[in-house]
């Protein structure tokens, strides 16, 4: 018996070094302090980790997220800007990466975009 888990042949699951963020979704909240953050990401066949910072445009970080050996390919979470003087502008850098406590990380993907705090909703 054949069990297909996936309808198209080529998004089958990659091995690490072909995982990349397809799609790196921003919604800023109207309190200009909170940043939905959605993800969709390739399919893995070793679950991956993923850092994202948040850069004020004064160079200091102003906000981050880890998540450690995902299952999903796809999800959301929710982003505190902390800089205690908000700029307009955010540097928004994620990265795909993979780690043991035996071995050092090893970054496959980078995605860098921007986030205007003064425009709520998806960006």
């Amino acid at each position: 018996m054949d069990i297909k888990f996936f309808d198209d042949p080529f998004e089958g699951p990659k091995p690490r070094e072909e995982v990349k963020i397809k799609q790196l979704g921003l919604y800023m909240h109207e309190d200009g302090r909170r940043v939905a953050v959605g993800f969709d990401i390739t399919p893995f066949l070793e679950r991956p980790s993923l850092q994202v910072t948040f850069t004020n445009g004064r160079g200091e970080e102003a906000g981050s997220l880890h998540v450690i050996e995902t299952l999903q390919t796809n999800f959301s979470l929710t982003v505190h800007l902390r800089d205690k003087e908000p700029t307009n502008s955010y540097e928004v850098t994620a990265v795909v990466y993979y780690a043991t406590p035996e071995t050092e990380r090893v970054d496959v993907h980078t995605l860098t975009r921007t986030l205007d705090r003064t425009t709520p909703g998806e960006q």
